[in-house]
């Protein structure tokens, strides 16, 4: 329920109902999700693909490319074991957060039976999203894209093609982490082979030809730097959110706060789950396994599973 002071900082903006107010959402409209959540957006489904490709293209060069011609056995095998778990982690950690809902409102909730379920006191005012038709919960907002209001909404990244919300910032924290890490490793590693190259032959120390293995470990090094100049920024700004229990957006429209804030360590536990341990960098932690269902959603952008 909504503070006084909330309520008129929001009034602007969003529709109010109270107990005597009229309804527009039929009660046929309200939706329940309990599956696997994807969202149909071109654009994010291109730059998704894109990411993954990348990733799979510094996988090759560096197995192919830089370790598996090395002499040294020892070299080749740790550093390969090392960087394709990481490259494994980094892409289960971007499906966990494509794939996961980040805290939708169900659609279309906002209905008689429901508001009479709430039992609203006499006076009481809760927000009403005339673009779902929905319930607004307190820090909720609207995403145009996921055409949902997404609960503790940071932002909409096309990268994963998903809001990074509630649910799911975990998750996007560790892509950005996993990320951030593969990238400096495969630059630590194109130093070393540029520096055997030189040293050696180049036509020995690679099984493609001289100028395709230039051309192959520049790119790497230029995507490597890209890679980790941008998630290093965004694992340092959501890491800064989680600490100051502040969504981007709520940082950006400089929102008072209205809830109580859950600061620096609570609010590490609140989004990792729990006391520090090895769950908080498992992107594979609390996943279910389901029968998968094709639905069909009425006017939604989403295609669940």
């Amino acid at each position: 329920m909504q503070s006084s002071g909330h309520r008129f900082r929001d009034v602007d903006h969003h529709p109010l109902l109270s107990s005597e107010d009229d309804f527009e959402c039929s009660s046929g409209n309200v939706e329940v999700v309990d599956r696997i959540w994807f969202i149909r957006d071109g654009c994010g489904m291109v730059c998704a693909v894109i990411t993954w490709l990348l990733v799979l293209y510094a996988d090759f060069v560096v197995t192919f490319v830089m370790l598996l011609p090395s002499k040294d056995y020892w070299y080749s095998l740790i550093n390969g074991i090392v960087f394709n778990s990481l490259a494994v982690l980094a892409l289960s950690s971007h499906l966990r957060t494509m794939l996961t809902d980040p805290g939708a409102v169900p659609k279309g909730n906002a209905t008689k039976e429901y508001m009479e379920s709430l039992q609203l006191k006499p006076g009481e005012v809760i927000y009403k999203c005339p673009k779902c038709c929905s319930i607004k919960p307190e820090r909720a907002h609207h995403c145009s894209i996921c055409k949902r209001c997404i609960r503790k909404m940071d932002h909409h990244c096309p990268w994963v093609n998903n809001c990074v919300g509630e649910n799911n910032q975990k998750f996007f924290v560790l892509f950005t982490m996993y990320i951030a890490l593969i990238s400096v490793h495969a630059l630590i590693l194109c130093g070393f082979q540029f520096f055997f190259c030189i040293r050696e032959q180049w036509s020995e120390c690679s099984g493609f030809s001289p100028p395709v293995t230039v051309i192959l470990i520049i790119f790497l090094c230029l995507e490597g730097l890209l890679f980790l100049t941008f998630t290093s920024v965004m694992f340092g700004t959501q890491l800064h959110s989680i600490c100051n229990d502040e969504t981007e957006i709520e940082r950006l429209k400089n929102e008072k706060p209205t809830w109580e804030r859950k600061l620096r360590w609570e609010g590490m536990k609140t989004v990792f789950g729990g006391q520090p341990s090895f769950l908080w960098i498992n992107p594979f932690s609390g996943i279910r396994i389901r029968r998968l269902i094709p639905r069909t959603l009425k006017g939604g952008a989403e295609f669940a599973v």
